[in-house]
């Protein structure tokens, strides 16, 4: 029987995000880490016993990056100028880290910009963090597993 080094999987907690090759902080959540294969359907005249699936384009779904307000106004700031018509393109990574806080995974993303910034939600009857999001479309996802 094969035995080979055991690798556990990966917390999703231990994370970085990277823009412009600087570690941005403090982000608690990043969503959108997606791709999927667009699929066209052709029915081929006289085989009835199923339908050709052919592969498109691949489309990749934009990124959501949460993370607690603080007295920062970078995030708000590059949408601000994209929503003046002044778009900031920046390149960035997510990182996964291993138990020891080693690079285990990364996604490399390209020509990211803002499309949509969210601020928190305020109420006077909630103790929990006040938290801004901001959600970037970009131009496409490399995947480095280490």
């Amino acid at each position: 029987m094969p035995t080979g080094e055991r690798r556990d999987p990966l917390a999703g907690f231990r994370f970085l995000v990277e823009l412009d090759g600087l570690i941005a902080a403090g982000f608690s959540e990043v969503h959108g880490l997606e791709a999927e294969i667009e699929m066209e359907e052709y029915r081929e005249g006289g085989v009835n016993g199923y339908v050709h699936r052919l592969p498109k384009m691949t489309r990749q779904s934009n990124l959501t990056l949460k993370r607690g307000l603080t007295g920062s106004t970078e995030l708000w700031d590059w949408f601000k100028l994209a929503a003046e018509g002044w778009v900031s393109r920046r390149n960035g990574s997510i990182i996964v880290l291993d138990e020891q806080g080693y690079e285990a995974w990364r996604w490399n993303f390209s020509g990211a910009y803002p499309v949509k910034w969210t601020g928190p939600e305020l109420r006077a009857d909630s103790s929990t963090i006040a938290v801004e999001s901001i959600e970037i479309a970009h131009q496409g996802l490399t995947a480095y597993g280490l």
